[in-house]
């Protein structure tokens, strides 16, 4: 079973996204949520689910919008959705996401 692990930095405020709400899904044509969640202080999500999750096609999906209307911010994505396959034998796959009003980034972080 693999954990699965999030950051989100606001990269035009310097400083990390908290209380952004955050899905983890099961990918394909019927989406199935599998936990929900919020970045913490810090803009972290730690495990998802304790067991972790079996290989398989996964997506993340950060509610942007929402969260720079939180604000009082204007911002172009009303979310961000990340799709990525979880392999065999990979315990742990950490998902960062660098965002701005008007574009961010993603990459498989530590």
């Amino acid at each position: 079973m693999t954990r699965i692990t999030s950051h989100v930095l606001d990269t035009s405020a310097g400083r990390p996204a908290s209380g952004m709400a955050v899905r983890l899904e099961r990918a394909g044509a019927a989406a199935e949520p599998l936990a929900m969640s919020s970045t913490d202080r810090d803009g972290r999500i730690g495990d998802w689910l304790p067991g972790g999750v079996p290989a398989g096609g996964y997506r993340l999906v950060f509610e942007t919008g929402a969260w720079f209307r939180s604000a009082g911010r204007e911002s172009l994505y009303a979310r961000v959705v990340i799709e990525f396959e979880v392999r065999d034998g990979v315990p742990h796959y950490h998902l960062p996401l660098l965002l701005s009003p008007f574009g961010y980034s993603t990459y498989r972080g530590s």
